[in-house]
């Protein structure tokens, strides 16, 4: 339904001493992609605040296929795949030259109520009203 994709060129800050991208680099590539996702209904994290609701991230996923390296035009898609119960956003991260897929990751997010502190079952309505979508019966 919804999906980005966002192009990175690899900063050399970014690298170990091995000449590839530190693994936790990788998590922040996702974010990168996870918030440019959001912006795109409307729903990125000022807008969950101003609803009174936060989303941790509950569960965190990657699979390491190949390195990048410094220099590197990396290609990051998230795809927001659940929204119901939970957000669950599917990655994969490519070399830009030979769609050579390097990273396959996946992160899932459950709101909860900032005032409270109580974590939600069910996504919030305004969750809804941006995806433009009505919610399951």
């Amino acid at each position: 339904m919804y999906q980005t994709k966002l192009v990175i060129n690899v900063p050399f800050f970014d690298v170990d001493a091995m000449h590839v991208v530190w693994h936790g680099h990788y998590i922040k590539y996702l974010e990168m992609a996870r918030s440019e996702l959001l912006r795109q209904f409307d729903y990125d994290y000022p807008v969950m605040q101003k609803n009174g609701h936060i989303w941790p991230i509950v569960d965190l996923r990657l699979k390491y296929v190949k390195s990048a390296r410094y220099g590197q035009n990396i290609e990051v898609v998230a795809n927001l795949v659940e929204w119901e119960h939970r957000l669950r956003i599917d990655y994969v991260i490519r070399c830009c030259d030979s769609a050579q897929v390097l990273t396959k990751a996946t992160s899932i997010q459950v709101a909860v109520e900032t005032a409270s502190q109580e974590m939600l079952f069910e996504s919030p309505d305004i969750l809804f009203e941006k995806l433009g979508v009505e919610r399951s019966k």
